[in-house]
């Protein structure tokens, strides 16, 4: 996500940063191309307009302070006005009493709304909650069906009416079985079309007028940009919508639509999809998507992460290990697949600070990076595994034809294993706060090192150049 606009930006701040000190010259420069930049985007032309004048502006009236270099002091001005231009956003869904709360989704056909419900209904049940999702998209073939499968998937109960063609009648009827069955949220999921019309618009109006739903959320594919944003304008004018949901997130590189629909509509984006499970929606913050942007990081929805991923109970019995140093690679490979819960290695690289300016090397990531580890411990001894400095050439060689990788491979994963043995071991003993700055520490200079590590084998020399230099040395 946001991956082109990320690029462009960290151009810019690139060749500002090689300025001796700001001026209106090269801030007019640089925002001629961060507007190039957000309109490739596809952000709508409006909010480019003034975003850029707002930034220009406030860049003009910022008195610099000696410290800070002119591309730091214009990071800093673009990441507020970037949070400014999508938020706030309060991502609250406030429950009425008594329940139940009634959420209507709305949306165009093939957004991925039936999808949406199931995943709102799955990040409510991890709250606590217990809700009900209905079918009343009676008009696509098979939709009700999609909805009961996704819902077993989940846990949710899903109300249906066989036979029944008025999706009014079935609104009215889920809301009374939710009150009789203690059910404490709703979710209709309603009837999309292939593009705005009456008939759809009158049909949403007609259920919204029957059950008045406490939220509406108009659930958007961020990949359609402008159109997302037009349709969003369009729905809200008739349905007074609370918010909405932008889908299929992970694989809108542009993210035109993200900075455009506040601006535009008004209504904030309130979660947002960014992956096909069903546990894949996140709620939205405006800053710290200005952070993503930016290639800043976001280690809030980092650390939020690994909290939901990792177990409580298993991490005081690793934490003890540490503490003795008897960091094992069965425990590292049980770290790793608590890892895994998080999300791809590549995303979750992502939101540490300074990973955006290393793009070259996230894409060198195949994705099955987390496999590879697996399979290279897996073939080991459980000696080796205890005591992975035993592993001399003989034992790699054995090891890598085990797993099916290289020898370098292997010596790659021992480095990478007593690196982080030393790290944890430094910190449990360390307090829950200690920690986090720790980590975040190791996140900023970590990850530095490793964009050097890129560029420095980036910059190695071909056998031809090195006998060449050889020569020219002898001649000498």
């Amino acid at each position: 996500m946001f991956e082109s606009l990320t690029n462009k930006f960290n151009d810019v701040f690139r060749k500002m940063s090689g300025r001796g000190r700001i001026s209106e010259d090269n801030i007019r420069e640089s925002m001629r191309e961060v507007r190039t930049a957000l309109l490739e985007a596809d952000v709508h032309y409006q909010v480019v307009k003034q975003f850029c004048d707002d930034v220009t502006q406030k860049a003009l009236g910022t008195e610099v302070i000696q410290s800070l270099r002119p591309g730091e002091l214009m990071v800093k001005i673009v990441h507020d006005e970037l949070a400014a231009l999508m938020g706030p956003v309060d991502t609250r869904i406030y429950y009425v009493s008594p329940p139940p709360t009634i959420i209507m989704m709305a949306g165009l056909q093939g957004s991925g709304k039936t999808t949406t419900c199931a995943k709102l209904a799955n990040y409510l049940i991890k709250k606590g909650k217990n809700p009900l999702m209905v079918a009343c998209d009676l008009q696509r073939p098979a939709a009700v069906d999609q909805l009961t499968i996704v819902g077993e998937q989940i846990g949710a109960e899903v109300f249906a009416v066989p036979g029944e063609k008025n999706p009014v009648k079935v609104a009215r009827k889920a809301v009374t079985h939710a009150a009789s069955t203690g059910r404490d949220v709703v979710i209709i999921d309603t009837a999309g079309r292939l593009h705005i019309d009456e008939d759809m618009m009158k049909q949403a109006e007609d259920i919204a007028n029957a059950v008045n739903p406490h939220q509406i959320y108009l659930v958007c594919d961020s990949m359609t940009g402008q159109d997302a944003v037009n349709s969003a304008k369009e729905f809200n004018e008739r349905l007074e919508l609370d918010g909405v949901i932008l889908t299929k997130f992970d694989s809108d590189a542009r993210g035109g639509a993200a900075l455009s629909v506040k601006a535009v509509t008004g209504k904030p984006i309130k979660f947002m999809g960014v992956g096909e499970k069903l546990d894949a929606l996140e709620e939205f913050h405006a800053e710290r998507m200005a952070g993503r942007i930016l290639g800043m990081g976001d280690m809030v929805s980092l650390v939020e992460k690994a909290q939901e991923a990792f177990d409580e109970e298993e991490q005081a019995e690793m934490q003890a290990k540490m503490a003795k140093g008897k960091f094992t690679l069965v425990d590292f490979l049980k770290q790793m697949k608590q890892m895994q819960k998080m999300g791809p290695l590549k995303s979750i690289l992502k939101l540490m600070p300074g990973m955006g300016a290393n793009s070259e090397m996230l894409d060198m990531m195949k994705g099955d990076e987390f496999k590879g580890m697996e399979a290279i411990i897996h073939s080991m001894t459980p000696a080796e595994r205890d005591d992975p400095s035993i592993i001399e050439a003989s034992r790699r060689r054995r090891i890598a034809r085990g797993s099916g990788t290289e020898p370098q491979d292997v010596s790659g994963l021992i480095k990478s294993f007593t690196q982080a043995a030393g790290m944890m071991k430094q910190m449990a003993g360390m307090g829950a706060r200690e920690r986090m700055g720790f980590a975040k520490q190791m996140a900023s200079g970590g990850m530095g090192g490793m964009g050097g590590k890129v560029k420095q084998r980036s910059k190695r020399l071909t056998k031809k150049q090195r006998d060449k230099k050889r020569k020219g040395r002898k001649r000498r």
